[in-house]
């Protein structure tokens, strides 16, 4: 219905019922209504306009009354209440009198007929027009206000398919409370008695403040059941502003990592960022974008995009402009970093205070087959930034490394390796502060399991997975961005940050997982090995042994010492790469890496 129609039906609707509530209570008080003629026929039009204009001016008729609660009710009482007194003022300075008895029974059915009309709506709505039948019979985990926002947006919305049946709270004070008509039906830990005793279909997940280790607790709980899980989003994404807290959504495999975020020292990144020039190489990719997103919000003076793919950077500029509207300026660069003397144009022109390189080859089984690409890229491209962030003494340069930088048995991860030696030669004689950030396996980025797994499952399985015991550290791409972020203030030169990833965590687990979030059991979707591929290490370190210090620099970073000094000798080394046949690059590139080693251990 339009608004005007609505309108023009509300005050017809109210006219009446304003006429009859005066004169109902007229003629029930006075055995002859004509002697009140002329009073109740005035009072009648003055109630009638004044009950429109309070109505208007407190945007009754504006209100949504399929979702009428409290709030309504107390703008009909005003309405109503400040109707009745302009009336009774009226009434004595027109005819010196009050039909005092007349107007409080006008004044209660005046409510009464309002507020009924009103609600009346909500109800033929809640259980005519939307009715529950063939809705899936659906558990809410938290009965507090979230919990209670939830059971409210499935009773008032046409479209979901959801139904609250019974809420768990392990608050004794709810213990058998009923909120809107739903019962607390116990403790977390009673979940699986619940789902099978009241037949529930579908779980929500509606604490916003929970932690991933007590998530992944009570997801346990729910995966026994074999229930479609859901979660509304956590505390920080809705303080944050990225989404609302009526969103629910699946249960990703991040939020089962059981692991507490890094905390940002705001005030160091503020100093550092903050009205200065910010540049990002691979600014396209997975982590090169979220590094964007987490920098946009200190605002810089200009934030430099740069990357190779045209369509990336399109995507992450437009959406930075759309989110920050002009606050900042942003720059997209096309540009290839193994381009030198592109690189050193756009460092000459836009002279950035720091520069963020997450530009590299990190697929593992790829760079196997072409460890041309991954030296020019992860090694001549580094080498190029890094030496134009030199020559213009940008203040600090920040390498996006890998664990598989550390004792590499692959292509990708021994260029990584070589790119952090590179900058730590660099480091020795530079103003430029230059250091390298090490990052487990991040979830969903390009190029990691999740994704193969996601597909795996989607046609019917089976899902590959290399070896049973094969472990590996991970992380959410917010957290390896962090960690990026976090490290220019700590900085000093030459050092290599790591997160405190806790403990690695099992290939086939994360598969098993995946499985059980995309409501599927192992009895639907089999797990295969497959053998581990080439290059592949069965477990990850992200440190060496000698470059290990125990204590923490910053809560949950550790940093690692430098443990060779002959950088020279491996620039040489380095700038010959080019010149050795395809077939010989492997024994060179882990050369160059075992002699980093033997003076490692001599060193020790």
């Amino acid at each position: 219905m339009k608004y005007h129609q609505r309108l023009s039906l509300l005050i017809l609707l109210d006219s009446v019922i304003v006429l009859s509530a005066i004169y109902i209570s007229s003629y029930l008080l006075y055995s002859s209504p004509t002697l009140t003629t002329n009073i109740v026929f005035l009072s009648s039009i003055i109630l009638v306009l004044a009950h429109h204009l309070f109505a208007i001016y407190l945007k009754l008729y504006q209100k949504a009354w399929e979702y009428a609660s409290i709030g309504e009710l107390i703008t009909i009482f005003n309405v109503v209440t400040y109707s009745v007194v302009l009336t009774v003022i009226a009434q004595y300075i027109s005819f010196g009198m009050v039909m005092t008895r007349a107007m409080v029974i006008t004044w209660m059915l005046h409510i009464l007929l309002i507020g009924g009309s009103r609600f009346a709506w909500r109800v033929f709505r809640d259980h005519y027009w939307n009715p529950t039948q063939g809705k899936k019979r659906t558990l809410i985990i938290g009965a507090g206000s979230a919990g209670v926002m939830v059971a409210r947006q499935l009773f008032n919305s046409i479209d979901t398919e959801l139904k609250p049946i019974a809420f768990l709270d392990d608050d004794p004070a709810k213990k058998k409370m009923q909120i809107y008509g739903v019962s607390v039906a116990g403790k977390i830990k009673h979940l699986e008695k619940v789902v099978e005793e009241m037949s529930i279909e579908h779980i929500i997940i509606a604490i916003p403040s929970l932690d991933n280790k007590r998530l992944k607790e009570i997801f346990s709980h729910c995966s026994k059941t074999k229930v479609k899980t859901q979660i509304i989003p956590m505390l920080e994404d809705i303080v944050t502003g990225r989404v609302s807290m009526n969103e629910v959504r699946d249960v990703q495999v991040e939020d089962l990592l059981g692991r507490d975020p890094v905390e940002l020292d705001i005030q160091g990144i503020s100093e550092y960022i903050t009205e200065n020039t910010v540049l990002i190489t691979g600014a396209g990719g997975s982590i090169g974008s979220e590094i964007c997103r987490q920098i946009s919000v200190f605002e810089p003076k200009q934030l430099i995009l740069l990357g190779h793919g045209e369509n990336s950077i399109y995507q992450i500029e437009r959406e930075l402009r759309g989110r920050y509207q002009n606050r900042f300026e942003i720059i997209p660069i096309i540009a290839d970093v193994q381009d030198r003397k592109r690189i050193f144009e756009v460092m000459e022109t836009y002279q950035p205070h720091v520069v963020y390189h997450a530009a590299a080859h990190k697929h593992v089984p790829l760079m196997e087959y072409n460890p041309m690409e991954a030296v020019k890229n992860n090694i001549f491209g580094t080498k190029n930034v890094a030496e134009a962030a030199k020559a213009i003494e940008v203040n600090t340069f920040v390498l996006v490394s890998t664990d598989k930088a550390v004792n590499p048995t692959n292509v990708m991860g021994a260029t990584k390796r070589i790119a952090e030696m590179v900058i730590q030669s660099l480091a020795q004689d530079s103003k430029t502060k230059f250091l390298a950030v090490r990052f487990g396996n991040v979830l969903g980025s390009r190029g990691s399991v999740i994704p193969l797994f996601k597909e795996q499952i989607k046609i019917g399985g089976p899902v590959t997975v290399t070896h049973p015991e094969m472990t590996r550290y991970f992380m959410t791409i917010p957290e390896a961005s962090r960690l990026v972020v976090q490290s220019g203030p700590l900085a000093r030169g030459g050092e290599i940050f790591v997160l405190d990833m806790g403990e690695p965590v099992k290939i086939v687990d994360l598969a098993t997982n995946l499985i059980k979030l995309s409501g599927h059991s192992l009895d639907d979707i089999e797990i295969e090995y497959s053998g581990i591929r080439p290059g592949e290490k069965m477990y990850e370190e992200l440190l060496g042994d000698d470059e290990i210090m125990k204590k923490q620099v910053f809560p949950k970073i550790h940093i690692g010492k430098s443990t060779f000094d002959e950088f020279q000798g491996i620039l040489d080394e380095v700038n010959s790469l080019p010149k050795i046949e395809q077939n010989r690059l492997k024994e060179h590139l882990f050369k160059l890496i075992s002699t980093e080693h033997k003076q490692a251990k001599e060193t020790v």
